[in-house]
């Protein structure tokens, strides 16, 4: 028996279509709360970033959701937990994720079907159907699952990528995820078939020059989320502080977007 829905709003966001920030720390949480965000992810790249790790997979479940129980102590609306694959490849060790995570009180969680190995990039479509069933069976947050037909280039041409991305689509809903998250699509014409196809919420990701949050909503997406963007636009920023730092040793980049001190601490005067 699936458990009950512990967040009914944040499944309810679906309906009508919304932008997910998503968060690596504390502080980033916080910052997408004050803007008026209803609700906010995480980054599992970020997370990652800001370990002194790449991306793919390379903190444990333990350290993971660790760095999840902060960013959700963090903040007062619901929280999407970005759980890559789940941290092992049977559906057990997915189960197992997923209801330590469920324990942390978040509202929904992203598990993608990417192994992370370069002679099979993604997991045949009946093992991760299983391991979507032990998600699914595991705890009643929103299941977004992913898939990265797209990222991993999958197919001879892009119309065997998106037959391959609508057949992975279908059979992840069936096996019970409440949505599909295809990262690397932003062409509206694209998402508009993927709607269509695929008989529950989509998910987009936002990226540098993608179509604005709205038309990609009225392309048909449910969910835009930020991914890593928003750390990566953060370490660009920080970047460019460097540089006049130890160039001309002015201060011009870090006056433009100066938070400050007392906006800093106000941020973070109460749970």
């Amino acid at each position: 028996m699936i458990p009950t829905e512990p967040h009914p709003a944040f499944h309810a966001l679906h309906a009508r279509g919304f932008a997910l920030p998503n968060a690596w720390d504390a502080a980033s949480a916080r910052i997408f709360q004050a803007a008026g965000f209803p609700a906010v992810g995480t980054t599992s790249a970020g997370i990652a970033y800001a370990r002194g790790l790449p991306d793919g997979q390379r903190l444990s479940r333990a350290e993971m959701l660790a760095e999840i129980a902060v960013i959700r102590r963090a903040l007062s609306v619901p929280l999407n937990a970005d759980i890559e694959a789940g941290y092992g490849d049977a559906p057990d060790d997915v189960a197992r994720t997923v209801r330590e995570v469920a324990a942390l009180d978040v509202a929904g969680v992203n598990l993608e079907d990417a192994t992370s190995r370069l002679d099979a990039p993604l997991y045949a479509l009946d093992e991760q159907v299983r391991r979507v069933e032990a998600a699914r069976g595991a705890a009643g947050v929103f299941l977004n699952v992913r898939t990265d037909t797209y990222l991993c280039g999958v197919g001879r041409d892009a119309q065997e990528r998106l037959e391959e991305t609508i057949r992975r689509g279908r059979a992840y809903l069936q096996a019970g995820a409440d949505g599909v998250f295809v990262p690397g699509v932003t062409d509206p014409a694209v998402i508009r078939v993927l709607a269509a196809e695929l008989p529950g919420p989509l998910n987009v990701m936002a990226a540098p020059g993608a179509p604005a949050v709205p038309d990609l909503l009225a392309a048909g997406a449910r969910r835009v989320s930020l991914g890593q963007g928003g750390m990566l636009g953060a370490l660009g920023h920080v970047a460019r502080i460097a540089a006049e730092l130890r160039g001309p040793g002015t201060y011009g980049a870090m006056s433009e977007s100066f938070y400050g001190f007392a906006q800093a601490d106000a941020l973070f005067a109460s749970p």
